[in-house]
């Protein structure tokens, strides 16, 4: 690196290890006709009680936060309804994980995975960051390798948000995929 120049380089070659691609296929619900929901009319029509489902795919981010056991952090909507669960790590490896648990109010849900090899991303302490420091995104949704974002913490101790029962979040501008 040229003198002078700053660099985020040597952090993300330590951190992106930890960062994955979660790709899911779930089963959703079809929802072609709203009368087909009503049970008279299915009944009439001999149609059974079990609602339509298709096969979908969608993939997501997600973060190594315990290497020993093979815990990974993502999000509840990235997982929700799934049938198969499919790890790739930035070394190409692919695993299959399980859905240890996931929060749907506040959208965040824990996998596992075989825990071979893996490199985990330490927890900040939230206690010491200040508005104005420095923050980065690393994301992997599409599967098509790692983005890497930069931002700043733009606010502390957002409330209000509708989430009832939690409180006191940590606002960003680092532009994330939806």
């Amino acid at each position: 690196t040229p003198v002078g120049v700053t660099t985020l380089a040597p952090l993300l070659n330590e951190v992106t290890p930890g960062v994955v691609n979660i790709a899911v296929k779930s089963k959703q619900p079809v929802e072609d006709n709203p009368l087909l929901k009503d049970p008279f009319l299915r009944r009439f029509f001999e149609m059974p009680n079990q609602q339509a489902e298709r096969q979908t795919q969608s993939v997501g981010s997600g973060v190594i936060v315990d290497a020993k056991k093979g815990h990974i952090l993502t999000n509840h909507h990235v997982i929700n309804n799934a049938t198969e669960i499919i790890i790739t790590l930035k070394d190409q490896r692919q695993l299959k994980a399980k859905l240890v648990g996931s929060d749907p109010e506040t959208d965040i849900a824990v996998l596992q995975v075989d825990p071979e090899n893996l490199t985990q991303i330490a927890f900040g302490d939230s206690e010491k960051i200040e508005v104005g420091d420095f923050v980065v995104a690393i994301g992997n949704p599409f599967g098509l390798g790692q983005k890497v974002t930069m931002g700043i913490i733009s606010a502390l101790g957002r409330s209000g948000l509708g989430i009832e029962g939690y409180e006191d979040f940590i606002q960003t501008d680092a532009s994330i995929n939806p």
